[in-house]
This record gives structure tokens, sequence and C-alpha cells, in this order.
């Protein structure tokens, strides 16, 4: 960054308040701050137990799991004694703890483990797409990340493979592309699969 030339302590104050609400937003997001869709809730732990509290510091959701994540899609993840399930901003659990990994949703569905493989639920708690992955990540653009056989590759909501599994590595996609590794090389994929850089060293 080049800084110019300040004259004055009140040029030096605008500057430094330019700059900071430059980065706020980066800030926010390395400490996993609120998004747009926050639901208000914050999780907190008291006696070893997790729970939630709004921005005044009012438990809205009594500290009683044994673990918790930041509301997404209007859902929070909670735990209970060793599975995972889902609760609503008033507390209620919408979908009983039976998993024993799992994700908060994006874009609807939340990716779910049953007996070491990967698949994703809706917020009904329903399977919509089998556990039958290696291993998953969540959507991003309409389509995620999954392994199979120790390769990677993409499929859309309705469990589809759209990019066949056949690289060492991959991203979700931003903004229409996909970083994906083969080997010591990496190039970026469109959402057909089909290289638009490298792949490079």
């Amino acid at each position: 960054m080049i800084f110019p030339k300040l004259k004055g302590v009140k040029m030096i104050k605008k500057y430094i308040l330019f700059i900071i609400v430059l980065l706020l937003p980066g800030l926010f997001a390395c400490q996993g701050g609120p998004s747009q869709e926050s639901s208000g809730l914050f999780i907190v732990m008291q006696n070893n137990k997790y729970g939630y509290v709004d921005q005044k510091g009012t438990i809205v959701i009594a500290p009683q799991f044994e673990g918790a994540w930041r509301f997404s899609d209007g859902l929070g993840m909670v735990k209970l004694g060793d599975k995972w399930g889902y609760v609503n901003p008033k507390g209620k659990l919408v979908i009983n703890p039976q998993f024993t990994e799992a994700e908060s949703f994006y874009e609807g569905l939340a990716r779910v483990s049953i007996e070491k493989k990967s698949g994703f639920i809706d917020k009904t708690g329903k399977i919509v797409i089998n556990p039958s992955f290696d291993q998953a990540e969540r959507f991003y653009e309409g389509l995620a990340k999954v392994e199979v056989g120790g390769k990677y590759g993409y499929i859309d909501k309705k469990g589809r493979l759209v990019i066949n599994p056949q690289f060492d590595d991959a991203e979700g996609f931003t903004d229409g592309l996909a970083r994906v590794t083969l080997g010591d090389k990496w190039g970026y994929i469109d959402k057909q699969g089909k290289y638009v850089w490298g792949p490079t060293n």
C-alpha cells in the first residue's frame, strides 16, 4: 500500500479512520463474526455447557450442550452426548442429535456423516443426498466438493456428480471458478470442469 504524505492532525485522523473502515470487514471474517444472516445469538459456555445469548448478554438458549456452532441459514448446530443436531433461534430441537459429524447449513443443506460416509440433509432433517462419499464439504454456488477413492470432484444439490473425482485436492467455487490440484500443479476450472487456467506449477 502506498501511504500519502499527510499534513496536519485532522488529515492523519481521517486517513486512519478510512483504513479502519476498509479493514473491519476482513477482521470480522477472520474472527467468525456475524454475517448478514446472523440470528443475533452468540455462543457462551457456563459450567462446561454451551448455550446462546443475545446482543445484551441475556440468555436465550440455556447452556445445556456439549458443543455448539453459530447459527447459519436459521439453524444452530449443537451437540448432545456424542451426537450433533440442530436448534432454531428459540432453542427448540428441530433436528434431533443423531450424527457423529456435521456442519452448519449453507445454501439450504448441511453435510452430515453416517457410518463414516458423508451426505447432506435439508432443514427438516431429511437426507436428500445419501451418505456415499468418503468426505464432502459445504455447497458453494450450487456445487459441493466430494472425495471418492482419494480423488476430489463436485456434485450438485441432487447428488449428481457433475465433475468426476479426478483431482488430488480442490477448493469450493467462488465467482464461478474453483482451484484444483493435480500432483504438484494447480489451476482453475469452471462449473463444467473445464480448465480456464493451468494446471501449472
